[in-house]
């Protein structure tokens, strides 16, 4: 009876879940987040489908009645938090929320299929996040002068990161994280947020020549530390945020050009100057002659990937526990094992609706700043998430950073919720403007009725 409901579920985990795909972009039709609402809806149903049609075959696979309760303690998590945001915000961009918590879900299902235990102690860091997130879109809109604070934020960052270069502990070869009341605390999943705050502010200010070559100085000083931590995967993201930031700034191909050839040059020397980039290099080159050693990893994952095929093995039916670090770096392949490539697709189109969607907000927003800023948090997000699953399928090089919401980590879940949470405030603050514009077109509308002037009696 277990082996059907687990070949008939998979089937309809991917019914719904291109369900859901499909009014992520079905939103964008609408221009108002009023006319969204019945697409919400929809979202909220499918959503709790796909994810009772994930967990239906893990109860009855274990048998255990715990997973029954932990999937109920999902749900109500996973829908007070659309709740209260909804309350507290009710402005606020409903979609980013709730691809928010539908990743969050996904995550929790494959993180409870591979450790149970890691999947309890990620919904427990993921609601506390929460909570604390709820603060954030307040604390954008009440304080104005964020572009202010510009040197405070490159000496948060470069205090931090060097911190970490100097007292971190070493995890595979990289100083990524210190621990600070016995938690695990990595500090550049946080600086990304204040980096990218810290570029805008700058080149918010001057698009001068000086002023870029002043930027780069000071961007490169946090790029410098990463390396010098072996924590290259971050230095990536950063470096590609500050090129597309000055970009969009700037609106010159000429730096474009000038940070493709730069980060062409950085990857070649990172090349030549750390041993664990070879062994990456090789292991994308040709993982198959290196299968043993280096190459393991990736030809696992590969492995795993091509099994599952269009709909998946099934829930508890594939075997990605034989991926080393599959709860973070490969999250992704052992995704495509047991759900398939139809849903992987489906969900990286979620990952793009959102992608979308901030690209919109920035498009809205008036003031340089905040313009970048957002720019600059989306293609910290999208980028990642291309890393990740880039580095996963052997598009490219292993990069060794986290699926956004679904893999397993304390520090990249809470910054990305607090991530999403400062993007709507920005949203929030772009709203306000918009409301304010159009009371003052509709002041002086009734203005300008005839009526108005004592000449007309």
């Amino acid at each position: 009876m277990g082996y059907y409901i687990t070949e008939f579920s998979k089937y309809f985990i991917v019914l719904f879940a291109s369900f859901y795909t499909y009014e992520c972009f079905a939103v964008f039709r609408y221009e108002k987040e009023q006319d969204r609402g019945s697409i919400y809806v929809r979202q909220y149903i499918f959503m709790f489908l796909v994810h009772l049609s994930c967990f239906l075959p893990v109860c009855i696979q274990t048998g255990q009645i715990e997973y029954v309760f932990f999937f109920i303690f999902q749900q109500i998590g996973i829908y007070a938090m659309i709740a209260l945001y909804h309350m507290i915000y009710p402005n606020a961009n409903r979609l980013v929320i709730n691809n928010m918590c539908y990743l969050l879900g996904i995550g929790f299902i494959i993180l409870t299929r591979l450790s149970y235990n890691k999947a309890i102690r990620q919904f427990v860091i993921a609601v506390a996040s929460f909570i604390i997130a709820l603060f954030v879109p307040n604390l954008m809109t009440r304080v104005k002068n964020w572009k202010e604070y510009v040197w405070f934020y490159g000496a948060a960052g470069i205090i931090s990161l060097g911190a970490v270069l100097a007292l971190g502990a070493v995890t595979n070869g990289s100083k990524l994280s210190f621990y600070l009341f016995g938690v695990r605390f990595q500090p550049s999943e946080f600086i990304k947020i204040v980096f990218v705050f810290f570029i805008a502010s700058l080149m918010s200010r001057s698009v001068t020549f000086f002023n870029v070559a002043l930027s780069a100085v000071a961007a490169g000083a946090h790029i410098v530390i990463l390396a010098l931590s072996k924590d290259l995967g971050s230095a990536l993201i950063y470096f590609v945020a500050y090129v597309v930031i000055v970009y969009v700034a700037t609106g010159k191909k000429r730096y474009l050009l000038a940070g493709l050839a730069g980060g062409s040059g950085a990857a070649y020397m990172a090349y030549r100057l750390f041993w664990h980039v070879q062994v990456r290099v090789q292991a994308w080159r040709d993982p198959w002659s290196v299968i043993d050693n280096q190459g393991y990893q990736i030809t696992q994952s590969l492995f795993a990937i091509g099994c599952g095929g269009l709909f998946g093995l099934g829930i508890c039916q594939g075997s990605p526990s034989s991926i080393p670090y599959v709860e973070m770096d490969f999250i992704f392949s052992a995704i495509t094992e047991e759900l398939g490539v139809l849903f992987s697709l489906c969900l990286i189109l979620v990952y793009v609706s959102s992608f979308i969607m901030f690209m919109q907000i920035a498009m809205t927003m008036k003031k340089m700043f905040y313009r970048l800023t957002v720019t600059g948090l989306g293609i910290t997000y999208i980028f990642q998430v291309f890393l990740t699953i880039g580095g996963g399928i052997k598009f490219i090089p292993l990069t060794g950073v986290t699926l956004p919401f679904i893999s397993y980590g304390g520090s990249s879940v809470l910054s990305m919720i607090i991530m999403f949470s400062v993007l709507q405030g920005l949203y929030l603050i772009g709203g306000k403007k918009y409301v304010a514009k159009k009371r003052k077109e509709e002041i002086w509308e009734e203005e300008e009725e005839p009526g108005d002037y004592a000449g007309d009696d």
